[in-house]
Parts: structure tokens; sequence; C-alpha cells
């Protein structure tokens, strides 16, 4: 598929894909940036539902308090 970028930066995305990812108007969309390639991530419900749990026991809990902790004393 192809599509083409607006004086604004703006892309078209087709009908198809919207459909098949779920996009509506007001879709988040994450940009991941790969050096040689843009990746388009709709952030849908479907998908955050395929992502709960997926970092237990990771310990991303401990590295985001610990983050929070550190933004707290610096703006002391």
């Amino acid at each position: 598929m192809e599509t083409y970028s607006t004086v604004k930066g703006q892309i078209l995305l087709p009908a198809a894909l919207r459909k098949k990812y779920g996009i509506i108007e007001g879709t988040k969309i994450t940009i991941l940036d790969h050096g040689d390639e843009i990746i388009l991530r709709p952030v849908t419900r479907e998908r955050i539902k395929k992502l709960r749990g997926s970092l237990k026991g990771s310990g991303a809990l401990e590295v985001l308090m610990e983050e929070r902790e550190k933004d707290k004393q610096k703006g002391k």
C-alpha cells in the first residue's frame, strides 16, 4: 500500500488498514523511529488488553517508583 503526506505532514491511512486495526477518529498512535523506517502503532483497547500483565515479574514497578522518587528529589 502507498499513501502521500500533505503540506502539513499529515498522512492518510487507507480504510482497509483503519478497519483492520480498529482505528477511529481520535485513536492515539505511537510513532517509532527505527533508523530507516517509521512504525505506526495504534493504541486501542484491544492492544492495551493484550499488554496487561506483560511486565509482571520484570521489576518494572520498582524502576518506575525509583524514577518517580528521583523526580521528586529534583523538584525540591
